[in-house]
């Protein structure tokens, strides 16, 4: 009976999950596009719903909800059922749907052509394996530990990637130190050389319209061999250079507008945030990107510390805080207690920034690339990012628990080589916040000298 009621407790909130993805699908993502297949909303909110009872796993385990056989249960359940959505139901739908969209390809063929790619996706996700340190054929080639290990260096990297841009990235949004001063003077300056270019290029094209019906009203009027020929010489040589010069000089002007015109909305945006930054939320935002720049230079070089040590934590952050808070502060406190509530705040915390950030980033994403056409497919790969990212959440966030909390993540996923998840996320995280910072600093060298008149 209990065994039962765990069940209903799970597959309760398995359908609020599905739920929110569900809105999430409809109010978000496509409340701009018409929804041809029912299916492609099925399967994102499905996905979003098994991502989630993730980590509503790792909360009942630290809460102690559920009875322990029944969590271990869940948790086979659940990653045995996200796995098979992110290595086999996403990617075969995605290889129809595309295969499907090429006209040279007969329906008969599709099919076929779909297996045979979704062979051979299965067959690069096994040699994913070769250059790192996962589990050999000896584990079992069909088994949750396989396909965890080798769906998780593709989690984590992409993890690593968007938390290196995002630790360099909020500072230099947020922190009114990154903001240029723009005048209204620059931006009237650029708008007035912008109209003076666009006058330019529209008399150069006139011209060119002119000389071309001037040819054309020639060749109707001019009657005889000998003047046709003199007529096309004279063009060649009065007027034909001329046109070539113009449409060079046009080209090069339509070059020269495109540039101003994104300088002025650069510097437009400069401006927009010179305002949002005298605003009491900009002011807090400053504050906060002052901590999380803090954070990113602290990031970086343990990063840097953990690659050439090859160092990996062994105790969680909120175990070693405690242990600070007993022995070295001398404070009198229950751990048991306050390690239960501050791993729940602290899970908690992880899991709201993860969704909220992954989400957020999906939709910008979408919104960006998608089209009428091709939203379906984009919604299927960015349903494959985010299982693939939630299940490597995973791996990650076992760390940051205590030992007696973490074992049951260890037991489903038997002999993982963690370490090698936190050594591969160190290093991309590495280069992700370098790469961004060295892109943000090129692109504040001005593309255009707004002093020049």
């Amino acid at each position: 009976m209990t065994f039962f009621e765990d069940c209903i407790i799970v597959f309760v909130s398995q359908i609020l999950f599905f739920t929110g993805g569900w809105l999430f699908f409809m109010k978000q993502l496509f409340k701009n596009y018409e929804i041809r297949h029912i299916s492609v909303q099925l399967i994102f909110s499905v996905c979003f719903a098994l991502s989630l009872t993730m980590f509503e796993l790792i909360i009942f385990e630290i809460l102690g909800v559920l009875e322990s056989e029944s969590r271990y249960f869940h948790w086979r359940l659940g990653l045995t059922l996200l796995l098979l959505m992110v290595i086999a139901v996403i990617p075969l739908y995605i290889l129809y749907s595309v295969i499907h969209s090429l006209s040279f390809v007969s329906d008969k063929w599709v099919r076929i052509m779909t297996i045979i790619c979704w062979f051979a996706f299965l067959y690069g996700l096994w040699k994913i394996g070769d250059p790192f340190p996962l589990l050999s054929v000896s584990h079992g080639i069909f088994t949750i530990e396989q396909g965890v290990s080798r769906i998780g260096v593709i989690g984590v990297t992409v993890m690593a990637i968007l938390s290196g841009f995002g630790a360099v990235n909020c500072p230099y949004q947020s922190m009114t130190y990154f903001i240029k001063p723009v005048s209204q003077s620059d931006i009237t300056n650029l708008e007035r050389r912008l109209l003076l270019t666009a006058d330019m290029i529209v008399a150069k094209k006139k011209r060119i319209a002119l000389e071309e019906h001037r040819r054309k009203k020639e060749n109707h009027t001019k009657k005889g061999l000998w003047n046709i020929l003199s007529s096309a010489v004279n063009r060649l040589d009065n007027s034909g250079q001329d046109i070539g010069q113009l449409r060079l000089e046009i080209y090069g002007l339509e070059e020269l507008m495109r540039q101003l015109f994104l300088e002025i909305n650069s510097m437009k945006n400069m401006q927009e945030r010179q305002r949002w930054s005298q605003t009491l939320q900009g002011k807090y935002f400053n504050v906060l990107g002052h901590f999380f720049s803090v954070y990113c230079l602290w990031k970086i070089f343990i990063c840097t510390v953990n690659i050439i040590f090859d160092r990996v934590g062994r105790k969680d952050p909120v175990t070693r805080g405690l242990e600070i808070a007993v022995h070295w502060c001398g404070f009198d406190i229950d751990l048991a207690f306050w390690n239960q509530h501050i791993s729940f705040l602290l899970v908690g915390c992880i899991v709201v920034t993860s969704i909220r950030g992954l989400l957020l980033t999906l939709t910008k994403f979408f919104y960006r690339i998608s089209s009428s056409k091709s939203s379906n497919i984009i919604v299927l790969i960015m349903a494959q990012i985010m299982g693939m990212y939630f299940c490597s959440s995973v791996l990650l966030m076992r760390m940051n628990l205590p030992a007696e909390y973490r074992v049951i993540i260890t037991e489903v996923l038997g002999s993982l080589h963690f370490n090698f998840y936190h050594r591969w996320f160190d290093v991309i995280f590495l280069v992700s916040a370098l790469s961004t910072i060295l892109v943000l600093y090129l692109s504040q060298k001005p593309k255009y000298d707004a002093s020049i008149d």
